[in-house]
């Protein structure tokens, strides 16, 4: 494989694209995730968000995040892109695919890869409100 399978990404992305890298002849199944910015957060009015990484660290923990996700499941490949920068309400943040000979393994490990990004990858996302507000969130 010659592409990272975690990718910071400074403008948006084309899923399109980001699935047919994984299309494979062993492929049975594939899953994915993909998160947007909603336009709203805890009963607060979202304008829109940033996010902000510290890409070094970022890119090293998201590439231990799939490389575990292939070990400890039945998978064929798992791959992730995260969005950095500006975004706004209706903007695709994060994407998550994975491949498998099976639906079950497919869609455990991509329920596993998102769940680990937000746990683990430093990237932070600093909301902006409708009337003036921020606030910094993990």
């Amino acid at each position: 494989m010659d592409a990272a399978r975690f990718q910071l990404a400074a403008t948006p992305f084309d899923v399109a694209t980001l699935r047919a890298g994984l299309l494979d002849p062993g492929v049975g199944a594939y899953a994915s995730f993909e998160g947007w910015v909603r336009q709203h957060n805890d009963g607060r009015p979202v304008r829109g968000l940033r996010y902000e990484a510290y890409a070094a660290l970022a890119a090293t923990e998201g590439e231990r995040i799939l490389q575990q996700a292939l070990q400890e499941f039945d998978i064929l490949d798992a791959r992730c892109t995260h969005r950095t920068g500006d975004l706004v309400v209706g903007e695709l943040a994060v994407w998550v695919g994975v491949t498998a000979a099976h639906r079950a393994p497919a869609f455990a490990a991509c329920r596993f890869v998102i769940d680990e990004v937000k746990a683990r990858v430093p990237i932070w996302k600093h909301e902006r409100y409708r009337g003036g507000q921020t606030t910094w969130l993990p």
